[in-house]
């Protein structure tokens, strides 16, 4: 017999992204702490950044990982989708690469302002399918691939990291 909706157990890339989201939350934590000295020189709108991202990616495994469709699973995604939503909004503002003019990973910033509402859409519809496919896209693309790209030695926490 089948069910109305997909599994809401998480599967095995759902385990392997909550786990990577950790071990960028990870790396991030690591090179903040080591970029300590430099705290000052950073204005405020990378502290922002930062805050929303590490949010999010903490966020990230306790939903992936824990029962859903609760009233806890709902809070969190809310936080989560809001996070999210601040880090797109707040990397517009971040232009350190090409001083005053957007970066390619801009695109993927519009990308996820666009699809965080429809993730949320597709929550409350009880679409689980497509809030599935969404969560999975942007945890991949604008976390983790995104947040990757965060880490060549000539930006900030590269730098931090590795310098």
């Amino acid at each position: 017999m089948t069910t109305p909706y997909p599994s809401t157990s998480p599967d095995r890339l759902e385990k392997l992204l909550g786990a990577l989201a950790l071990l960028m939350l990870g790396f991030v934590v690591a090179a903040v702490l080591r970029g300590m000295d430099e705290w000052p020189r950073i204005p405020l709108v990378i502290w922002l950044h930062l805050t929303t991202i590490v949010t999010a990616l903490a966020l990230t495994p306790i939903l992936l990982w824990r029962r859903r469709g609760t009233r806890d699973h709902r809070a969190l995604g809310y936080a989560w989708a809001g996070s999210m939503l601040l880090t797109a909004i707040d990397s517009l503002f971040v232009r350190t690469i090409n001083p005053g003019q957007f970066s390619p990973i801009h695109a993927l910033s519009v990308l996820t302002i666009v699809l965080v509402p429809s993730l949320v859409l597709a929550a409350r519809s009880h679409n689980v399918a497509r809030h599935r496919r969404t969560v999975r896209g942007l945890i991949i693309g604008a976390l983790l691939i995104a947040g990757f790209f965060t880490f060549p030695f000539e930006r900030l926490l590269g730098h931090w990291l590795f310098g």
